[in-house]
């Protein structure tokens, strides 16, 4: 791997660009927090960190993940999470933070891209953090039967989620890894008509009794390219809460779950191996 080429601003941070396997990363320094960066690759935000304020998350999907994770067990406790996708290593971060002598394993394919993270953002010595450097399906059948309170797959690979992360097959092994009563949750992105959207949310039901899903309105609507947070368990959700923090955040979100969310679907059938596409490419404008 390369040496970083740093650019200084103003700030006295580094805006630092390299090459990594998934394409050309950058950390560039937020101008409002003296040690928080954002990690984009081939130009697309990735991950928002700040080092001095783990428990700060500042990407709107981001957030409803936190929301997950302060959901997932009583406040403070530790839990066992399996993170598929790494990125800056955010939400682990969160959850150290948040809940103390928790443990962690992350799966992120890019090594180059985990190398540069743990260079120039650093996780606490003290968290209990275990990155493997693998594919994330092949990672997590490594993950131990009924091992995790939590699975969140943040996955993509250009931009999309990578197919063989979309089926039947791939939940099989979720909730093989989920202790009864964890929670999976699913970042998924799509723009109108939301046919994949819908075909995932069709899929997790295949696999599922309960399910919730969180996004802006707009998203739901087809107006616009965005993400939504599935949320999947074999118990019920805690979707009273879920609704509350979630309408409390700075762009506040809306929980579809129950009748209306199978209604959303629009008889989508769920994905299979043998069907599976990867989701769908962000217009140009997704970023601007």
């Amino acid at each position: 791997m390369g040496k970083p080429r740093n650019a200084r601003r103003g700030s006295g941070a580094a805006h630092v660009v390299e090459a990594v396997d998934g394409g050309l990363a950058e950390l560039v320094p937020d101008r409002d927090r003296a040690r928080a960066w954002t990690l984009l690759i081939d130009g697309a935000p990735q991950s928002h960190v700040d080092l001095d304020d783990p428990g700060h998350l500042a990407f709107e999907y981001q957030r409803r993940f936190g929301h997950v994770v302060d959901l997932a067990a009583p406040a403070g406790k530790p839990v066992h999470a399996v993170h598929l996708g790494g990125g800056a290593l955010t939400l682990a971060r969160y959850v150290a933070a948040t809940r103390p002598r928790s443990t962690q394993q992350v799966v992120e394919r890019d090594a180059a891209l985990v190398q540069l993270v743990r260079c120039e953002l650093p996780l606490d010595p003290n968290a209990r953090i275990r990155v493997r450097c693998a594919d994330a399906r092949e990672g997590l059948r490594k993950v131990p039967d009924g091992w995790a309170d939590l699975i969140v797959a943040d996955v993509f690979s250009g931009a999309r989620t990578p197919a063989h992360l979309t089926s039947t097959e791939f939940l099989d092994e979720v909730r093989r890894a989920l202790r009864p009563g964890g929670l999976y949750a699913a970042n998924l992105a799509d723009g109108p008509p939301l046919a994949h959207l819908r075909g995932q949310i069709a899929t997790a039901a295949a696999r599922f009794p309960e399910l919730a899903l969180v996004a802006d309105p707009t998203v739901l609507r087809g107006k616009r390219f965005g993400n939504a947070v599935l949320v999947a368990s074999d118990a019920p959700l805690p979707v009273a809460e879920l609704t509350r923090k979630a309408a409390g955040d700075p762009h506040p979100g809306r929980v579809e779950h129950g009748r209306a969310l199978r209604d959303f679907t629009g008889g989508a059938a769920a994905v299979t191996d043998e069907a599976a596409v990867a989701s769908p490419a962000p217009p140009p404008s997704a970023f601007r």
